[in-house]
């Protein structure tokens, strides 16, 4: 064949990837909800009294259950050996134990299966070439926040194996937050994928005060459920006859009671919920007159559903039910601010195109 018939190669000698901003948000939001799987299942968990039935810490074996009889009752014979059982469980069944278990197991587990859900289209999308610009090391930071999220996890059921007949509630609630913290950052990071335009835009001042409240009021509710507060009074809107009970006991330093009075942290966890209301009809009112209407009305409705199941939980004395729904629901408030933090963000974005 001669030369001047060749045809020329029309492919090139390599193809640069396109970005999948939107496959990569939708990923993510995924996750997010597995997240909020996994806040439900630690609220069951914590209000079963779960959490220190498994005494070992196996982040790759530990993903197989006992599978015999012999394996159970190892488990069980470990359990037998921590001030739990010794003080307060002493003489429960092994089919009784296996309730428990089950709950730390799943609790587990999802933590296993969300590191996987966010690890291995991390690497797929990686090496695809296909994470945008800018992203590549947010989503790495992610990553390892779930990695240390593991190993809080673990610190947090330590503190119950040796001394103690629960977990430390300081830890608890740094577990809690962290998860929280999570969430938030994972659902921000696919709504700016969504809205390129507002990933340099400086978090707006409202939205800042918004979530350091909110972050406050999260923080008093894992006080709450780790000391278990929530059993303190439970009459609503006053404590027993009073506001604040005055025949209560108070802890020396006065800053103690801040963290380590059941009696302090239930009073502040109430009040700070109309806190929390006030920093979201401010959020929802300047989130609306730019244009998020939507957002603004999901803020009202998520806080307003929120306030109702904290009263719920305190006037039917903890009721198993509303109080994970109160714990999954706080979760979706924060999604909830979220939404209307970034809708502002986009609109913020948009001003300097319009003029």
């Amino acid at each position: 064949m001669s030369a001047s018939l060749a045809q020329p190669s029309s492919t090139p000698a390599s193809v640069k990837p396109l970005a999948r901003p939107i496959a990569i948000s939708n990923w993510l939001l995924s996750v997010a909800g597995l997240i909020f799987v996994m806040v439900i299942v630690g609220g069951i968990t914590r209000l079963t009294e779960s959490g220190l039935s498994i005494t070992e810490w196996k982040p790759v074996t530990g993903a197989i259950p006992p599978l015999t009889e012999a394996d159970w009752q190892r488990e069980f014979d470990l359990y037998r050996q921590i001030p739990e059982y010794q003080q307060i469980n002493r003489g429960m069944s092994l089919d009784e134990f296996k309730f428990i278990y089950f709950w730390e197991y799943i609790h587990r587990l999802l933590g296993r299966i969300i590191g996987l859900a966010f690890a291995l289209p991390l690497l797929w999308f990686a090496v695809k070439r296909a994470i945008p610009k800018g992203y590549g090391k947010r989503l790495v930071f992610l990553l390892v926040l779930g990695g240390l999220q593991g190993a809080i996890g673990w610190w947090m059921v330590a503190s119950g194996l040796s001394v103690r007949t629960d977990v430390s509630h300081v830890r608890l609630a740094v577990h809690l937050l962290m998860a929280l913290v999570i969430f938030g950052a994972i659902v921000w990071t696919a709504l700016d994928l969504r809205a390129p335009e507002a990933r340099r835009q400086r978090l707006p001042t409202v939205a800042i005060w918004a979530f350091a409240v909110l972050f406050l009021q999260m923080m008093f509710g894992a006080y709450v459920a780790g000391l278990n507060a929530g059993y303190a009074f439970s009459s609503w809107p006053l404590m027993g006859d009073s506001l604040y009970p005055a025949g209560a006991e108070w802890l020396q330093p006065w800053i103690r009671n801040f963290v380590d009075n059941p009696i302090t942290v239930q009073f502040v966890h109430r009040w700070l919920a109309f806190g929390v209301l006030a920093m979201a009809i401010v959020l929802a009112a300047k989130v609306k007159r730019a244009g998020g209407g939507r957002e603004s009305l999901l803020l009202h409705i998520a806080v307003g559903i929120q306030i109702l199941l904290g009263i719920a939980t305190l006037l039917t004395g903890v009721d198993l039910t509303i109080a994970v729904a109160h714990q999954g629901m706080a979760v979706l408030v924060i999604g909830a601010f979220v939404l209307a933090a970034h809708r502002l963000a986009v609109a913020r974005a948009a001003q300097p195109a319009r003029e």
